[in-house]
């Protein structure tokens, strides 16, 4: 199996405290893998460090085969990694159809030019309606960015990583913030990303129903480490896991 991204003993501490301990981990591509662990099991710290928005204190992270540990987080988006809701260039007074647009526009490195009317780059108007489609945004095209309800805005935000022509999606708690109601809509637009095929996306999420329904294999962190690494189903019959969720084990860290 071609695995899109792994990583040898790496370790992050911060003070005395190991956040992240000598994990060996490999994501295979095109693949669905959550990331589920108790609170305080380094799951965020492990995508800090997959993104490059922190540098590990040990050990070694691979994409495509490159070593990118030193890369700047830049770097790494620009080769293709995308981390959710890490986007800064989202324009609030601007439309949604104009947030995702510049988004395919600065992925083309093509700059804003003042004489030339946006509608000059027409192309790019419709790679953004496509994406608004797959996020179902389509019906919001035209609405301002800040009049989005939350879980709206949550899509918009992924169809600007897909924007940037990512090949591997970090999403961190997509749904997290969200009313009941909104949850569906988050779902069924990371079902599509995921029946295209075309990308590897590792998801963070405390709903298991949702983990169960989406994932191709389920990681277990536990203290910064890697307790099992398997199948849904059978991560859900791993003792040694429910013992980690059901407090049999002591876990030391703070949410």
């Amino acid at each position: 199996m071609e695995h899109i991204i792994e990583t040898n003993n790496l370790s992050i501490a911060f003070g005395g405290h190991v956040a992240v301990d000598s994990l060996s981990v490999k994501i295979p591509k095109n693949k669905f893998t959550s990331v589920i662990g108790p609170n305080g099991a380094g799951k965020t710290t492990f995508f800090n460090l997959l993104s490059g928005q922190l540098r590990p204190t040990n050990g070694e992270i691979f994409y495509k085969g490159e070593n990118i540990t030193k890369k700047s987080s830049t770097e790494r988006t620009r080769m293709g990694i995308g981390r959710s809701f890490q986007i800064t260039n989202v324009f609030p007074n601007l439309t949604v159809l104009e947030n995702v647009r510049l988004a395919v526009q600065s992925n083309e490195k093509i700059r804003y030019q003042m004489m030339f009317h946006f509608k000059k780059y027409k192309k790019f108007e419709e790679k953004a309606m496509e994406l608004l489609e797959l996020v179902l945004l389509e019906t919001k095209a035209d609405s301002v960015a800040i009049n989005l309800a939350h879980g709206e805005k949550r899509k918009l935000e992924i169809a600007m990583l897909l924007a940037l022509e990512t090949d591997l999606l970090l999403l961190d708690e997509p749904t997290a913030g969200m009313s009941l109601e909104e949850v569906p809509a988050i779902l069924e637009v990371i079902k599509k990303i995921k029946e295209k095929g075309d990308r590897t996306i590792v998801l963070i999420e405390h709903k298991m129903d949702m983990i169960l329904d989406l994932s191709d294999q389920v990681m277990v962190l536990f203290n910064g480490q890697l307790l099992a690494q398997d199948s849904p189903s059978e991560i859900m019959e791993n003792k040694t896991v429910q013992s980690a969720y059901l407090g049999g084990l002591h876990d030391e860290n703070s949410a």
